[in-house]
């Protein structure tokens, strides 16, 4: 497989959470908004990445029967890193986040493309992994949440475009359930087509 179908696949053909159905915790716990989601999407990126590389660079060094638990310290390292980096220069958005950046270290997503990629690949192909399914997971998340926000708000990444209130189902979490429903419906349709 080529870099490029390698970095696309999380984008279109495995989409973390629209085909896949990975990471539908966080999915739907801080969908609320586009600004949510893109930082959770975001952190979940940077923790992809930065795992698909050490874990590349180390797959030689840890032993089998110690991988998962040395995957998840590694994992838990850079989550930590960036629950750090958020609560100092984004207090905000870390506090609407709250507990779903450190669930980052249990995120199937992260778990799963450290086992079943990062350790039997080269470096720069566990980095180009991580990089496709953290935006195609970064991805589905801006779009769940700017179609919360906008129906739910009549805001779009915190600017109003509409007056009076939006549809309250979308703010609560029945509309995440409903609209990730006709996202994941919508990409089945576009896929086959």
């Amino acid at each position: 497989m080529n870099q490029l179908e390698n970095f696309t696949k999380g984008f279109i053909r495995n989409n973390p959470v629209l085909v896949l159905l990975l990471g539908t915790c966080p999915t739907l716990g801080v969908t609320t908004s586009a600004i949510n989601g893109l930082g959770m999407g975001l952190a979940t990126t940077f923790v992809l990445v930065m795992s698909n590389l050490a874990i590349s660079l180390m797959k030689n060094l840890i032993p089998d029967n110690v991988r998962i638990p040395a995957f998840i310290v590694i994992i838990a390292s850079f989550v930590t890193i960036v629950d750090l980096f958020m609560a100092g220069y984004a207090p905000a958005l870390h506090e609407q986040l709250g507990l779903f950046i450190p669930l980052i270290v249990v995120n199937c997503i992260v778990l799963g493309r450290a086992e079943a990629f990062a350790s039997k690949n080269d470096v720069f192909s566990s980095v180009i992994d991580g990089l496709g399914m953290g935006l195609g997971f970064a991805f589905a998340l801006v779009m769940l949440g700017s179609i919360r926000e906008v129906l739910g708000g009549g805001t779009f990444f915190g600017l109003r475009f509409m007056q009076g209130d939006g549809i309250l189902v979308f703010v609560l979490a029945p509309g995440a359930f409903i609209a990730l429903g006709y996202l994941i419906a919508l990409i089945n349709k576009l896929r086959k087509a």
